[in-house]
């Protein structure tokens, strides 16, 4: 029943391609006579060229392709081609052959194609991509040369910078390597078309995994310009690879007049290796030269709650919605919503923080997407919870619908979160113990309850649950920074909590968290000079009350009581109730 639109469909594209069946047998039509200004007809339509074998050919061609003969077809349209050098025809002929799987008849039409038409770019585009599509990566050495040699001197270096996307899926990255040198060797020593060829190398290099001489061809291309942003994409990218001399690369193109969205992909990796000061610093630089970069103002608003800066965290979020609540409503855009989703849970987060409970309220009300009932729920739950109605927020996160695979670990998650606010650790560990025989491989539900064990005293499981959760995962740096940490603040095993701990860094290098852990473990060590420029560079890099709680006391001890009660009180200011700091000041008999 399909066939009939099916060879309507190659009847169309036989008629793209010039045929005109009326005039098929007129080798020789008469010319169209000028068109007067009182002629109220259309103009006589031009006629085809092409005679009568050829057409049919051409149909006998796309009816072999429609009737799934794609041999016949590809062999028809190419001997069409050959005798037209028709572009469209060759074009045609390949793309049967792509469509059919058939490298090598795709190769042989797109040689003959480019032999037909030597000035195609499209042509030889095509050889190329063929033969590293069947990762024949050496040949395309050529082709890739003519590529560069047809661009005219307006399209060379856009015709450069598409190199790397060209040979994203070679498998064969060494060979790449060799093949896009070559090509560009004349290239990387150009004024003009220098920095584009060395940041075209990179990124091959970079692709291949070379990350040393993906970095040097990141230099040579900011050395040419400094003020180009492909290099200094490339470093950050290297950031990310753990290549600490790419960074001087990114402050190097900063300290010029960078694009915002540079900066603001530095901030992101800033806050990948948790240097969160730094990215804030960033963030308030985007803000302050776009204003109205509203993705700029929600990261750093996130990023402000989470150093407990509420109000500045409130007024960036606030500027965000304001922002992006108009790019909402003008495109319906499912990527802004889910943004403003991200906004008004954070500021709902913040009213509940100041226990202004119908404000939060007012903020969760705002949420139209159902996908993000779950956070809704729980948000209120939490709202609840705040308002001395466990139960109530327990019930509540219970009756949530299930609506994707992960909800119902979610929500266990959640409801531990409540008890464990709450204080209720024996509830928490019964539902955790509960949730582990329906999910037994889940390491972070292990760690969960060996965080709630030793609140319940039960140093034992406590550290039978965590060398669990390292057995199942050994990288699992946050089993090992706490088992370490334990041991230190007991004063047990201090030989072993330090190997705990400096393996938790090798896996979380920077981390504000576990330099900190390192830092007690000095201190409990007795090795006072190094537990404080651990403890400082911890604080410095993630002000917190438990860090403050611990350099405050290393201050203490060493007899530094000023400074000591100056960062006890500034720990005071980002968590009032935090346990650890009212502990320490509890037992050193210290009032603020």
């Amino acid at each position: 029943m399909n066939r009939p639109v099916h060879i309507a469909a190659a009847w169309l594209l036989v008629a793209a391609l010039g045929a005109n069946p009326l005039h098929a047998q007129s080798p020789d039509p008469t010319p169209a006579q000028p068109r007067l200004a009182s002629d109220s007809a259309t103009e006589p339509a031009s006629n085809s060229a092409m005679d009568g074998e050829l057409f049919y050919q051409l149909l006998l061609g796309e009816l072999n392709a429609v009737v799934n003969e794609p041999g016949v077809a590809y062999s028809l349209l190419l001997d069409a081609a050959r005798k037209t050098s028709d572009p469209r025809l060759y074009k045609r002929a390949v793309d049967i052959a792509l469509q059919n799987r058939s490298g090598d008849s795709a190769l042989v039409a797109a040689r003959a194609w480019r032999q037909a038409i030597p000035t195609s770019r499209e042509a030889n585009r095509y050889l190329m991509q063929i033969l590293l599509g069947i990762n024949r990566v050496a040949d395309a050495l050529e082709p890739l040369k003519r590529e560069l040699s047809l661009a005219g001197e307006q399209d060379r270096a856009a015709a450069i910078a598409s190199i790397p996307r060209s040979f994203t899926r070679v498998s064969d990255k060494k060979m790449a390597i060799s093949v896009v040198e070559q090509a560009l060797a004349e290239y990387l020593n150009h004024p003009v078309l220098g920095m584009a060829a060395w940041t075209a190398l990179g990124r091959v290099r970079q692709e291949a995994g070379d990350m040393t001489g993906a970095l040097e061809s990141a230099r040579r291309a900011q050395a040419i310009d400094a003020t180009a942003d492909g290099p200094a994409m490339i470093a950050l990218s290297l950031m990310d690879a753990k290549t600490p001399q790419a960074e001087a690369l990114v402050r190097k193109y900063l300290a010029g007049r960078p694009r915002a969205e540079v900066r603001l992909d530095y901030a992101r990796v800033l806050m990948g290796v948790q240097r969160y000061a730094e990215a804030l610093a960033q963030l308030k630089l985007v803000t302050g030269e776009k204003p109205d970069n509203a993705q700029a103002w929600l990261i750093r608003g996130t990023l402000e709650q989470q150093e407990r800066q509420h109000a500045a965290a409130e007024q960036s979020l606030r500027r965000f919605v304001e922002l992006d609540a108009t790019a909402a409503d003008a495109s319906e855009g499912g990527d802004s919503r889910r943004r403003l989703t991200q906004a008004y849970l954070a500021l709902a987060e913040l009213a509940e923080h100041r226990k202004d409970y119908s404000g939060a309220q007012d903020w969760l009300d705002r949420i139209e997407d159902s996908k993000d009932m779950l956070s809704v729920q729980s948000r209120r739950a939490a709202i609840l919870a705040r308002q001395d109605k466990l139960d109530e927020a327990r019930a509540l996160i219970r009756a949530t619908p299930e609506k994707e695979p992960g909800d119902a670990r979610m929500k266990v998650s959640a409801e531990v979160q409540l008890l464990r606010d709450g204080k209720q650790y024996r509830l928490a560990y019964e539902l955790l113990r509960d949730a582990l025989l329906r999910y037994p491989k889940d390491v972070d539900l292990v760690y969960d309850q060996a965080m709630v064990a030793e609140k319940l005293g039960d140093v034992g499981e406590m550290e039978r649950l965590l060398r669990q959760a390292i057995a199942a995962k050994p990288d699992f740096h946050h089993a090992y920074n706490a088992l370490g940490y334990s041991l230190a603040d007991r004063n047990l095993r201090l030989a072993e909590a330090r190997q705990l701990v400096q393996k938790a860094l090798e896996f979380s290098p920077g981390d504000p968290f576990i330099s900190d852990s390192l830092g007690w473990v000095e201190f409990r060590s007795g090795n006072l000079p190094e537990a404080l420029r651990l403890l400082q560079q911890a604080f410095k890099a993630r002000p917190d009350a438990e860090i403050a709680a611990h350099l405050g006391e290393v201050l203490w001890t060493m007899g530094d009581r000023k400074q000591a009660l100056a960062v006890w009180k500034e720990g005071q200011g980002l968590s009032a109730d935090n346990e650890t700091l009212l502990e320490t000041l509890k037992r050193l008999r210290v009032k603020l």
